[in-house]
């Protein structure tokens, strides 16, 4: 199934570049299936169609689909019904330990949703929209704002990081012999319900982060061309680069006409065809396409206007975009005694990179985001000798440590 999400600034119109791209493929006879984070009621006039906000089943965190249009079903996530079945079910699965603990149980009413909740639902949705009976061709999903669009695409490996972290396999092996000891010592071993929930959370997290790491999931930027669009987008698109997530295009939102008698209009159409031929080069020059969607002089509202917004961009059915952002190991051994580890990072700049090895990982931060990245084998018996960043791509170049480097005879 293929899986776009649709992020950008705050304001830029992600909501209706996410619909108008869901009804485009539904409107070419695909079956579409359109989640939406957005509480407000945005996307129901957006749309022109009421969206429940509760109804979320057992196996689909995510409130009855409505039908948009034929061929298009849309659907709010139902991130406080997704967190009082997952507290609930961490409060069961912990009974023991709470009864060692002397502590009390809460109530289902008194399991309201908490801060941090909708990233935990909307990963969740993405599960669960990828099982095995998915009756969907394809999946758009209107993200948060950019900045936390990537931080929220980071989490599942994060979190798979911290659960090895803080209970790690090796330890795991001796759960075996908890159940003898806790008939020994005559009391419930509760660490084992917990080893059980982490292997749980992992295999949920590493099912997430196969679905954002699939060939078939890219991300869909929006932003309303203005004299500050590229420089905000470039951080994000490096953080997603960092992520190996795919851009599979920009779209330019509300573009004004030109030629217009009103100077004030004129300017501002002016202003944006700047902005916008500039997004133009900078990313068409690494095949990523730069789609226009007009200003309708109103904000769309209804299958109409989506469908008007969709002709005009060409939006059609996703197209795949440029390849996933791979890290490469160039062997330079022969001519200058170094292996360079090139690391795609479409839109970073300098001074927003930091770099540091630490044992057989490097962590690579650029501007607010960053990730832990092991090392491949050969690099690992390297130390490193320098970083660049060059033709978009940062370039760290190693050296073999002759304590762990064979010798050649």
């Amino acid at each position: 199934m293929r899986t776009v999400l649709v992020t950008g600034p705050g304001g830029a119109g992600r909501t209706t570049a996410a619909a108008a791209t869901a009804l485009a493929a539904a409107r070419a006879g695909h079956r579409v299936l359109l989640l939406t984070g957005e509480r407000g009621p945005l996307p129901d006039a957006v749309l022109g169609v009421r969206l429940p906000a509760a109804g979320a089943a057992a196996r689909r965190p995510w409130g009855t689909p409505a039908e948009a249009a034929p061929g298009l079903r849309a659907a709010r996530i139902a991130a406080g019904e997704h967190f009082t079945a997952l507290a609930g079910d961490l409060q069961d699965r912990g009974a023991a330990l709470f009864d060692l603990l002397g502590a009390a149980p809460l109530d289902p009413e008194e399991l309201t949703e908490l801060p941090g909740a909708e990233p935990l639902a909307l990963l969740a949705a993405l599960r669960a929209a990828h099982s095995a009976d998915a009756a969907w061709d394809l999946l758009v999903v209107d993200m948060p704002p950019a900045h936390d669009t990537v931080r929220l695409l980071a989490l599942p490996e994060q979190l798979r990081r911290y659960l090895r972290r803080l209970l790690p396999p090796e330890r795991q092996a001796a759960r075996a012999l908890r159940p003898v000891l806790a008939q020994l010592a005559g009391v419930p071993m509760p660490a084992q319900r917990l080893y059980e929930l982490a292997a749980r959370w992992d295999a949920e997290l590493a099912a997430v982060q196969d679905v954002i790491e699939a060939g078939s999931t890219t991300v869909r930027l929006v932003a309303e061309p203005g004299p500050t669009a590229a420089a905000a987008l470039r951080p994000v698109r490096a953080g997603l680069a960092l992520q190996g997530v795919r851009v599979d295009a920009l779209i330019a939102n509300r573009l004004l006409p030109a030629g217009s008698a009103d100077p004030w209009l004129a300017g501002l159409a002016a202003e944006q065809r700047a902005a916008h031929e500039e997004l133009s080069g900078e990313y068409a020059a690494d095949g990523v396409p730069v789609l226009a969607l007009p200003h309708l002089g109103r904000a769309p509202r209804g299958t109409a206007d989506l469908a008007a917004l969709a002709t005009a961009g060409g939006l059609g059915k996703p197209g795949d975009g440029p390849p996933r952002p791979a890290a490469a190991v160039e062997d330079r051994l022969a001519d200058d005694n170094l292996l360079v580890w090139r690391l795609p990072l479409p839109g970073a700049e300098r001074d927003g990179l930091g770099l540091v090895r630490r044992g057989d990982e490097l962590i690579v931060t650029v501007g607010p985001f960053g990730r832990v990245l092991p090392l491949p084998s050969a690099l690992r018996r390297c130390t490193v000798a320098g970083a660049g960043l060059r033709d978009g791509a940062l370039c760290v170049r190693f050296v073999p440590d002759p304590r762990l480097w064979p010798r050649t005879p």
